[in-house]
């Protein structure tokens, strides 16, 4: 009877194509669900609410939105425009909101468009000014 002999070599390299296979698939479905997982759509829209009433605008087109719950204070960021046919190059403003709790109802603690940020202790007045008046509308809608 003749047995077949397996060079070592040949089992190792079969044996880490596979794992290659199996680990570079792996990564992608992973990748995938973990940033979804971690968004808030709460904190996403009062987030953007905060935006609409600052802007007195009545609509928003927003480009990336990120949320961050895990965070203290909880918060969202995004880019948006205030252009009806807004294009991907349109969204270059920005907003970073900051709030009490990531759950409703919440309230705003403080937010930032562009590099100028809104809070109660501002020491510009009109900065703590419209602050309050945020954050006035924001509490009626709770």
């Amino acid at each position: 009877m003749k047995t077949v002999s397996h060079h070592p070599r040949t089992s190792i390299r079969n044996g880490l194509l596979a794992a290659a296979a199996l680990t570079s698939a792996l990564p992608v479905s992973l990748s995938l669900a973990t940033p979804a997982a971690a968004q808030s759509p709460q904190l996403e829209q009062a987030c953007i609410n905060v935006a609409k009433t600052f802007l007195l605008a009545p609509t928003l087109k927003t480009g990336v939105v990120q949320s961050f719950p895990e965070l203290d204070p909880p918060g969202a960021r995004l880019t948006y425009s205030t252009r009806e046919d807004a294009k991907p190059t349109d969204f270059s403003n920005e907003i970073d909101c900051q709030f009490d709790k990531a759950s409703p109802p919440m309230s705003v603690l403080r937010f930032c468009i562009s590099d100028t940020c809104y809070g109660p202790n501002e020491q510009d007045p009109e900065k703590r000014r419209r602050y309050q008046e945020v954050k006035a509308v924001m509490d009626r809608h709770k």
